[in-house]
C-alpha cells in the first residue's frame, strides 16, 4: 500500500500542476485584475513584458493602450497604436478605434470623435468606426453629431437592431417622430425579438395617443418575455386609457408581483382607481 501511495502521489501532483497551468489567468486577465485594484504600473509592466516576448499579441497591446491613456500617458499610447497599426495593416479600423478610446479616457471628446471618423474612413465597409462614433456622440448628448454616423453605420450593416434603436432615440430627441418610428420598425425587421425597438414603438404610440398600437406592442413584448415587469406596467397604462379597467388592474398587479417599481405601481393604482370610479359614477377623473 505504501509503495502504491508513493507511485500515486507524483502522478496526482503532475495532474494538479497541469490543471493549475490550464487555469492560469492570461496576461490580459491578470492586467485587468491589477488595474481593477488601481495597480496600473504593475499592470503596464506585466503587459510590456509579455509584448517583448510576444510582439504580435493584439489583445494585450490594445489593453496596454487603454491603461496608458487612463494614466495620462497619451504619447506612449500613440506609440502602441502605431505598433498596432503596423501589425493589423492600413485597412483595419482597430488602431484608430483604440486611439479614440484613449482620447475619451483623457476627456478629449472632439479628438476621440475625429479618431472614430478616421476609423470609418480607413475601412469603408466596416461599420465599427461610424457605429462607435455615433453611439459615443449619442451618449454625450450630441444628437446632431450622432445621427449621420449611426445612419452610415446602418448603411454598412442594416442588421444591427441595437443601432436602429439608438438611431430611433436620436431622431426622437431631434423631434423627428417619423424617422424615429422608421428606425424602430427597421430594428424589428432586423430582429423580430428586439425588445428595445418594441418598447420604442410602444412609447411612441403612447405619446401619440394610439393606445391600441401601444397595447399591441406590449402584448408582443410579453409574449417573448412574460416576466418583464415594466412591460406589464406599460400594458396596464394602455388598457386604462382604453377603458379596460379590470384587465388593467390584473396586469398592473402582475407587474407588481414581478418586481416593478413600487412608486410607479402606486401612482398607476391611484390613476386606475380614479378612472374606474369616474366611469362607474359618470363623473370626471380630473
Amino acid at each position: 500500500m505504501v509503495l502504491l501511495f508513493r507511485k500515486l502521489v507524483p502522478a496526482l501532483l503532475l495532474v494538479w500542476l497541469a490543471a493549475c497551468a490550464h487555469h492560469r489567468p492570461s496576461p490580459t486577465q491578470e492586467a485587468t485584475l491589477l488595474a481593477d485594484k488601481g495597480r496600473y504600473d504593475e499592470a503596464t509592466r506585466l503587459l510590456r513584458a509579455h509584448l517583448v516576448e510576444h510582439p504580435d499579441a493584439i489583445a494585450e497591446r490594445r489593453l496596454l493602450i487603454r491603461l496608458l491613456a487612463a494614466q495620462g500617458q497619451l504619447d506612449s499610447a500613440r506609440t502602441e497604436v502605431e505598433m498596432l497599426r503596423k501589425l493589423l495593416g492600413p485597412g483595419d479600423p482597430t488602431p484608430w478605434l483604440e486611439l479614440g478610446h484613449a482620447f475619451e479616457l483623457t476627456h478629449d471628446y472632439e479628438q476621440a470623435l475625429s479618431m472614430y471618423d478616421q476609423a470609418a474612413a480607413v475601412a469603408s465597409r466596416d461599420p465599427a468606426g461610424p457605429l462607435t462614433g455615433g453611439m459615443r456622440a449619442a451618449r454625450w448628448g450630441e444628437v446632431e453629431l450622432a445621427r449621420p454616423r449611426l445612419e452610415e453605420a446602418l448603411r454598412r450593416d442594416p442588421t444591427n437592431a441595437s443601432a436602429w434603436h439608438a438611431l430611433g432615440l436620436v431622431c426622437l430627441h431631434l423631434d423627428d417622430i417619423v424617422a424615429a418610428k422608421a428606425a424602430y420598425d427597421s430594428g424589428l425587421h432586423a430582429d423580430p425579438h428586439s425588445v428595445e425597438n418594441r418598447i420604442g414603438l410602444a412609447s411612441l404610440a403612447l405619446a401619440q395617443g394610439d393606445f391600441e398600437e401601444a397595447l399591441r406592442q406590449y402584448d408582443a413584448i410579453l409574449e417573448d418575455r412574460p416576466r418583464f415587469a415594466d412591460a406589464h406596467l406599460g400594458r396596464s397604462f394602455a388598457l386604462m386609457k382604453l377603458g379596460r379597467y379590470a384587465e388593467a388592474r390584473d396586469t398592473l398587479e402582475t407587474g407588481y408581483r414581478l418586481g416593478a417599481n413600487r412608486s410607479v405601481v402606486t401612482r398607476q393604482r391611484a390613476l386606475l382607481d380614479r378612472l374606474s370610479h369616474a366611469s362607474a359614477t359618470g363623473t370626471s377623473a380630473e
